[in-house]
């Protein structure tokens, strides 16, 4: 009996590893396909951004309560900017016209971040004040 206790623990003890190695392996074959995923639509999304001279964070819904925080302590140099950016996609969306026919030559920095940061540190903050009150939901 103790014979068979140890062979079944070994052949337990060696599935567990084979299906350990076969998920990590998996792991990374799911992980490269996503990054290469990612990168495709990255560019694709830029491309798509500076058609209309907008950067990721134009994006971002505005009702939502952190972006909208966020955005109310923002400078105010920021969101001037952002506006002038939307006005100017919603003009040239309007127009079918792309930013390049009327400024070839403009850098644009479609994924600059000035308030993500701020966006984040928002969402921690109401993610740990959920924590600590979560004894009050009872």
């Amino acid at each position: 009996p103790n014979d068979q206790r140890n062979t079944e623990h070994i052949a337990t003890s060696k599935y567990s590893e084979n299906t350990t190695s076969n998920t990590m392996a998996l792991r990374m074959v799911y992980d490269k396909a996503i990054g290469f995923a990612a990168k495709q639509y990255t560019a694709v999304l830029g491309n798509q951004l500076s058609q209309y001279g907008l950067r990721y964070e134009d994006l971002l819904i505005e009702e939502e309560t952190p972006v909208k925080e966020a955005l109310s302590l923002a400078s105010p140099d920021v969101l001037t900017a952002r506006t002038r950016r939307l006005k100017r996609a919603i003009d040239l969306s309007y127009k079918r016209k792309s930013l390049q026919d009327y400024a070839p030559d403009m850098q644009l920095d479609t994924f600059k971040t000035e308030i993500m940061s701020d966006i984040q540190k928002i969402k921690a903050r109401d993610h740990e004040y959920a924590q600590l009150n979560a004894h009050n939901k009872m």
